[in-house]
């Protein structure tokens, strides 16, 4: 079993609602620490957007469904705009989905987001220029920010998994806010990403 991290044992002091979420899970190992997984600034951002607004699952299949169309592989943004909408759409996604990936993809290609300028950026300004994208919103750059960049102080407030662990372990009537969300979060700073992760994790134990 993994140690407990000095990250760990500071959010751990910070929160006691917290700290009782992170024991019953047991630490985050290495291998399961999503943070910086996804190392493709483009692909990272184009699975964000086929991810809004689905379960991880939904997500999963269609994200393959699509990189099947491509020979298994993730396509360069030229390969993509490629593609006939109508053969982007036999993966399962909607026309609004293929309009703002495209709209990614055309982006890159033309220069006009500069996907190796983000990384020197703060985490303000990086959202602020991921949401010129048609379908990028506030969740799309946290996330971006969290799977791609491994910024360590993001919480997504938006986020239903979030707010559904949240209002779990706070034993909340409804589910929390954005504005209640970041009060809560307020002392797991500057760890809140860590946070998050143990809060999504602890839906994974969750019945439905």
């Amino acid at each position: 079993m993994a140690a407990w991290s000095a990250d760990d044992r500071e959010l751990m002091r910070a929160d006691k609602v917290l700290r009782r979420v992170m024991e019953e899970q047991g630490p985050i190992h290495a291998d399961i620490d999503r943070r910086g997984s996804r190392p493709d600034p483009w692909e990272a951002l184009a699975r964000a957007i086929v991810g809004q607004q689905l379960s991880t699952r939904a997500a999963a299949s269609i994200w393959n469904k699509l990189l099947a169309i491509f020979g298994g592989r993730m396509p360069t943004p030229e390969q993509f705009l490629r593609r006939r909408r109508e053969t982007l759409r036999k993966a399962g996604l909607s026309n609004a989905k293929v309009e703002y990936l495209r709209d990614l993809a055309a982006r890159i290609k033309d220069g006009r987001l500069d996907l190796a300028h983000l990384k020197d950026l703060s985490d303000e300004d990086i959202c602020a220029e991921l949401v010129e994208v048609k379908g990028i919103g506030r969740w799309s750059a946290e996330m971006f920010l969290i799977f791609h960049l491994g910024r360590k102080d993001v919480v997504s407030a938006g986020d239903l998994g979030i707010r559904r662990a949240i209002q779990m372990a706070y034993g909340m009537d409804e589910l929390p806010g954005p504005e209640e969300i970041d009060r809560i979060a307020e002392p797991w700073r500057p760890h809140r990403t860590l946070a998050g992760l143990y809060l999504w994790r602890s839906l994974a134990n969750t019945p439905a």
